[in-house]
C-alpha cells in the first residue's frame, strides 16, 4: 500500500515532543511491514530550520521523508513548495494519513485528497481539547474549527484518536464526525536502543536516595504544579524533574518548589533527553508520575511501563485506561495523590509486581508491529469505502 503522512513538523525537530515521536513510530513501522510510506513535514524546528535536505526524499529507517521549507506564516507551517508537491502526487497514494489540526499542511492536505478522492484519515494528536481551546490563540480557533476544520473533520473516511478520553473531549465540540477509531501509540522496548554512557548530570541525579520522577516536556498542562505541591506532604522522598523547556517554564517551576519549602527534596534538570539516559532515569525511578491536567495519550508513561517502572497518572491522562488494564500503578486524582503514592511507597513488593506487569503488558500488546498491523486494518476499511465523489455534498 503506498501511504501520505502530512505532519508539521518530523524528526530531527524533538522539542515539540510526544507526536514527532509517535507519528514515526508508525511510520517505520508501517515501512517495516512492506508498505510504501511518504511523509511530508517542514523543515521547521523552533525558531530555526532543521538541518536537512529540502523537497527531496530522504531515506529515515525505511520512510520516505520530504521536508520543506516554511515561509511568512511559519506559525501555521504555511509551505508553497508542499502545496506544489502535494499537487503533484496526492492521487498517486492510497490512503493520506493527517496529523494535528488547527494548522496549514493539515487543510491543505485534505483539501486535495477530498478532490483527488483519496481517502484520508485525520488524528488530531490532542489539539482538540476544549480547555486548550480557550487557554491560547481562542478567537482565532475557535474561527477555524468554524471554517476550517468542520469541513476536514466532516470529508474525513476516519477520525483517529489514542485514547478514549481523547475521543469524549472531540465530542465536547459538538462537531459531526465520520467513523472513529481508537488506536493508542506504541513504544520501542528498552532493549531496541543501543547503549550509551550516562550523562555527568544524569549520574549524579540518580546518585543518593531513590527518587520519584517526571519527565516530560516542561509544560504546565503537564501538572508540574500538582506534582510539586504534593511534595510537601511526603517527607523524605525525593523528586527529579527532566524534560525540555521550550516555553520558559522553567522559573514557574523553581518558584513553585521554593513556595512549597522542597527545594532539597526536588531537583530540576532543564533539557532534552532520551537514549541511555531516559532508559537509566526510568530503571533507577521508584515511581513515574505524570499528574497532567489534559493529556491526549502519554507516551512517557509506556515508556515507563515499558521500562519495568511503576506508573501513576491523573484521570486527565489518556493512557490512565492502560494503566488500568496492565495494573502497573495508579489512576488518582489530583487531590489524592499524596495519600496515593504515600499507600504505593509503603510496599515494596506490591511495586515491584507492578513494575514487572507493566512491562509484560506493553511488550504483549504496544509493540509498534501490532499498532501498525491494527491501522492497516482501519486503513483498508477505510479503502473499502469510496471517497465522496468531488463536488457531492459536503
Amino acid at each position: 500500500m503506498k501511504i501520505l503522512h502530512v505532519v508539521p513538523t518530523y524528526l530531527p525537530a524533538t522539542r515539540y515532543g510526544g507526536p514527532v515521536y509517535s507519528v514515526h513510530g508508525l511510520c517505520r513501522a508501517l515501512a517495516a511491514a512492506g508498505h510504501d510510506v511518504h511523509v511530508y513535514t517542514t523543515n521547521v524546528d523552533g525558531d530555526r530550520d532543521s538541518d536537512v535536505p529540502v523537497a527531496e526524499p530522504v531515506l529515515l529507517e525505511g520512510v520516505k521523508v520530504w521536508y520543506f521549507r516554511s515561509t511568512h506564516v511559519r506559525r501555521l507551517y504555511w509551505s508553497p513548495a508542499m502545496w506544489r508537491q502535494l499537487r503533484a502526487s496526492v492521487a498517486s497514494f492510497e490512503i493520506v494519513h493527517l496529523h494535528s489540526v488547527f494548522l496549514w499542511p493539515t487543510w491543505a492536505a485534505a483539501a486535495l485528497a477530498y478532490r483527488h478522492r483519496v481517502p484520508y484519515v485525520l488524528s488530531p494528536r490532542g489539539m482538540l481539547v476544549k480547555d486548550l481551546v480557550r487557554r491560547k490563540s481562542r478567537w482565532l480557533k475557535t474561527a477555524w474549527i468554524r471554517l476550517i476544520e468542520a469541513r476536514t473533520i466532516r470529508r474525513a473516511a476516519l477520525l483517529h484518536f489514542t485514547a478514549s478520553i481523547e475521543r469524549q473531549e472531540f465530542e465536547k465540540f459538538g462537531l459531526p464526525a465520520p467513523r472513529c477509531c481508537l488506536v493508542p501509540n506504541g513504544v520501542d522496548s528498552p532493549g531496541d536502543d543501543d547503549g550509551g554512557v550516562l550523562s555527568g548530570d544524569i549520574r549524579v541525579a540518580m546518585a543518593g536516595e531513590p527518587y520519584l520522577l517526571f519527565l516530560g516536556r516542561l509544560n504546565w498542562k503537564k501538572g508540574i504544579d500538582r506534582l510539586v505541591n504534593t511534595m510537601s506532604s511526603l517527607p523524605g522522598q525525593r523528586l527529579l524533574i527532566v524534560g525540555n523547556d521550550e516555553e520558559a517554564y522553567e522559573h514557574t517551576i523553581r518558584d513553585l518548589v521554593r513556595n512549597a519549602g522542597v527545594e532539597g527534596r526536588v531537583l530540576l534538570l532543564p533539557r532534552l533527553v532520551g537514549g541511555a539516559d531516559k532508559r537509566a532515569l526510568y530503571a533507577g525511578a521508584r515511581l513515574f508520575i505524570l499528574p497532567s491536567y489534559s493529556e491526549n495519550f502519554g507516551n512517557t508513561v509506556v515508556e515507563a511501563m515499558a521500562a519495568g517502572c511503576p506508573v501513576v497518572v491523573t484521570p486527565e491522562v489518556g493512557a490512565a485506561d492502560l494503566v488500568e488494564a496492565a495494573k502497573c500503578g495508579a489512576v488518582l486524582p489530583a487531590d489524592n495523590l499524596a495519600a496515593g503514592i504515600r499507600l504505593l511507597l509503603g510496599d515494596t513488593d506490591r511495586l515491584a509486581a507492578m513494575g514487572l506487569a507493566g512491562r509484560d503488558w506493553v511488550e504483549q500488546n504496544l509493540s509498534w508491529s501490532s499498532i501498525a498491523a491494527s491501522m492497516l486494518e482501519q486503513y483498508a476499511r477505510m479503502r473499502s469505502t469510496a471517497c465522496p465523489a468531488k463536488g457531492s455534498a459536503g
